[in-house]
């Protein structure tokens, strides 16, 4: 039996009956969408153009993990797929003339990925920086888990 003070969290509570197998991925995941969210806003690539791949590389590889390389349709052979978008995973997305990639950050209302990447939707000032915006599901190729 489990006696709650005041003080516990049900999320402490929560994370305390997970599996031991749960809570790293959990946490991995954070930490990859953490590390992402530090350069919203910025150009951290130093590219002018086509860097998104690059920006979900870095990530990658400042959290621990085997990077993916440069191109964005890349990620499609990276690591295992998943059919639904996970926090952490990594959309791989289409676009006239090629592909684009980022982070799955959240899920919002209407079921489509919130996703931070780099140098998104072409274009404009705004998108040469990472940002973190919701796309539309139908536009996502295939979700794929970090390795």
């Amino acid at each position: 039996m489990i006696i709650l003070r005041k003080s516990v969290s049900i999320v402490a509570v929560a994370c305390s009956l997970l599996s031991p197998v749960a809570l790293p991925a959990r946490a991995q995941a954070s930490d990859l969408v953490s590390q992402a969210r530090q350069y919203i806003g910025t150009n951290p690539t130093g590219r002018s153009s086509l860097w998104c791949g690059a920006f979900v590389d870095m990530v990658l590889r400042q959290t621990g993990r085997r990077g993916g390389g440069d191109l964005a349709l890349g990620y499609l052979k990276y690591g295992p797929r998943v059919q639904e978008p996970v926090i952490g995973s990594i959309a791989v997305m289409g676009r006239r003339g090629g592909g684009h990639t980022g982070i799955v950050s959240g899920i919002n209302q209407n079921g489509n990925p919130i996703i931070i990447s780099g140098n998104p939707w072409g274009g404009g000032s705004k998108t040469r920086r990472v940002l973190e915006a919701p796309v539309s599901r139908n536009r996502v190729y295939a979700y794929v888990l970090p390795n």
